[in-house]
């Protein structure tokens, strides 16, 4: 069992250091550390993971390694009771219980917030805080500071709890909290690679799933504080009142967001447009919609503005949109020639579809030549429009070099006004 140090056990563990034994100790630990390193690399094999919580990049960069040397280092340590002094192993054992509680909770969050710059400074303040009660642990500082504030007594509502027990409760329900959400982030990356194609249900079911167990655990964590749950009676009451008058708005964002995933109105990789917005929905959360246009400029739009604005999506029921391009010919121009060849030309880009084809049409008569319209059908819009349109361009304007046809242009003819009195015109 570990237990701190007190200050005469202090004094006595320096003097255990000291002695030969400690070699023997060393020893012992020394070779457990190599066996944890041994079934971590038989249990992790030849390809990394880096994604998982029990491995990392290396065999000692995720949770498992310090795990099992954390057991190896229990059972060398119950092997050498009563055959040598304890010295090395009352200093490592704290330290492999604070490397254990560091490298899940960094990992975890990596796992569950990836790329998330505050996560970084969580994982920093952690580390430096376990380090740190390690130390004072070792020093037997950290004892009589508990025992200290296991004196001083606090008034939670009706409950009445000491300054120690709330640390030690705090430090239960950080455990407990980090514990969901790596269950939550498991099952949600589960279900977000699921082999169907129904990632809005998917999504809808993995934020559903997030916000139960995260509430269950704060459930249990507030529990493990020794905090009344009874006491959130009319907290939740005023919740209630809160979200009914000021955050009326937001409750109405996240209900909007579970009705958007449930009804599957809007899915992601739909092209929209909303607000004057287009673009394709690139994630739905439960708050907001992510639209990102082609340009690369993504907007974060409100999900209640999704579900009471107008939202034009191009892909709700047939992802096939239609392109049109106009170009203009010279009067006498043989059109019924011409018409198959400029058909033949665009239904030749590859992104056009041949089912529905091309369509051609004349549209007016202007003032140069005669108004030319070309209209075809692309099956992936998200990878946008002008490019295939400039591919179409580029096939009629060979299509008309070729076969000769004048593309008429603008034309202005200046006509002299007249000069002095009596001049004659030219």
């Amino acid at each position: 069992m570990i237990r701190a140090l007190s200050v005469a056990e202090y004094s006595r563990l320096v003097d255990d250091l000291l002695k030969p034994t400690a070699l023997i100790e060393l020893a012992v630990l020394g070779v457990c550390l190599v066996a944890a390193w041994g079934v971590v690399r038989l249990v992790r094999g030849a390809s990394p993971h880096p994604g998982s919580v029990w491995f990392g990049k290396g065999v000692v960069d995720g949770v498992l390694f310090p795990v099992f040397a954390l057991l190896f280092a229990l059972a060398g340590r119950w092997s050498l009771i009563g055959v040598v002094p304890l010295a090395v192993f009352r200093l490592v054992m704290p330290i492999l219980v604070s490397l254990v509680a560091i490298r899940l909770t960094v990992r975890v969050l990596r796992y569950a917030f990836p790329g998330s710059q505050m996560m970084r400074v969580v994982e920093r303040s952690v580390s430096w805080l376990a380090w740190i009660a390690v130390v004072l642990w070792i020093t037997g500082v950290l004892p009589l500071a508990m025992d200290q504030l296991d004196d001083v007594h606090l008034k939670i509502g009706n409950t009445h709890v000491t300054a120690a027990s709330l640390i030690q409760g705090t430090l239960s329900a950080i455990v407990v909290l980090v514990i969901a959400l790596w269950i939550s982030s498991a099952l949600e990356h589960q279900l977000l690679d699921g082999k169907t194609d129904n990632l809005s249900i998917r999504k809808m079911a993995a934020n559903a799933l997030r916000a139960l167990l995260l509430l269950a655990g704060l459930a249990l964590a507030l529990s493990a504080a020794g905090i009344d749950l009874t006491a959130f009676g009319v907290l939740g009451g005023a919740l209630g009142v809160g979200i009914g008058f000021g955050l009326q708005k937001l409750a109405s964002n996240y209900v909007s967001g579970f009705v958007i995933l449930a009804e599957r109105s809007l899915r992601i990789g739909d092209m929209v447009k909303v607000d004057g917005f287009e673009g394709r929905i690139t994630d739905i959360n439960t708050r907001y919609t992510v639209v990102r246009a082609l340009n690369g400029r993504e907007s974060i739009v409100p999900n209640e503005m999704m579900i009471t604005q107008r939202v034009e999506n191009a892909s709700f029921t047939d992802p096939k949109v239609a392109v049109t391009t106009t170009l203009q010919v010279a009067y006498g121009t043989d059109l019924l020639a011409l018409r198959p060849l400029l058909l033949q030309a665009a239904a030749a880009v590859p992104r056009v579809l041949a089912e529905p084809g091309p369509g051609f049409m004349l549209t007016g008569f202007g003032a140069s030549g005669l108004d030319l319209t070309v209209a075809f059908w692309i099956q992936d819009p998200d990878n946008g429009t002008g490019n295939v349109q400039s591919d179409v361009n580029l096939a009629l304007l060979r299509v008309l070099e070729e076969q000769g046809v004048e593309i008429p242009f603008q034309q202005i003819v200046v006509r002299p006004s007249g000069g002095r009195a009596g001049a004659g015109t030219a």
